[in-house]
């Protein structure tokens, strides 16, 4: 079973006003990704400015594509995608 983990960080210094209504849209679109089964972690920074979220069974691209519709996304600093092998 494959995984990716996304390094999200945002551009904490350029938050528009609407912040709080933006933060509730992105977490009902991440609670939505969690019900169909396909996030299996999300791990805020303790920076408090991003996440790591981890896929499963999804490849890189499916990942990419998802990502760039969360609201956070139009907010980002940097993205970083890692394609992780789960060893037993």
């Amino acid at each position: 079973m494959n995984r990716v983990q996304v390094i999200l960080t945002l551009d904490m210094e350029n938050l528009p006003t609407n912040f709080p209504e933006i933060l509730k849209q992105e977490q009902e679109v991440v609670a939505g990704w969690k019900l169909q089964g396909f996030l299996e972690h999300l791990f805020l920074r303790q920076a408090k400015n991003g996440a790591v979220l981890v896929f499963k069974d999804l490849n890189e691209e499916e990942v990419k594509s998802l990502m760039e519709t969360l609201p956070f996304y139009q907010l980002k600093k940097s993205v970083e995608y890692y394609n992780l092998i789960q060893q037993f």
